[in-house]
């Protein structure tokens, strides 16, 4: 069975600090906790910073469907005050190098 896997832009919320690092953040070690989980689920692929300063991120995420991505993103503790997601975007792989 293939999987969908899709792009997720997050940019920060109203309460981000700018003059802070991203593990300098309220909250960091919730939100760390809650994206761990995620990884180790399967969920989060790939995830980091975008760009120098931290501030935005990019996810890639195996899940069946769009509203699927909102409903695990949305329970994180960063939600909605540090972080928003900009975008998601369907992605479909054509080179995966990792691919054994």
């Amino acid at each position: 069975m293939a999987r969908s896997h899709f792009i997720v832009i997050h940019k920060p919320g109203p309460d981000w600090d700018h003059d802070r690092d991203m593990r300098e953040q309220h909250g960091w070690d919730a939100h760390a906790a809650f994206m761990d989980a995620l990884t180790e689920d399967g969920f989060i692929v790939l995830g980091g910073p975008l760009g120098g300063d931290g501030h935005r991120a990019l996810l890639v995420v195996d899940a069946p469907d769009e509203a699927a991505v909102h409903a695990r993103l949305d329970a994180d503790p960063w939600k909605p005050r540090m972080l928003v997601i900009d975008s998601v975007w369907p992605w479909t792989v054509l080179l995966d190098g990792a691919r054994s």
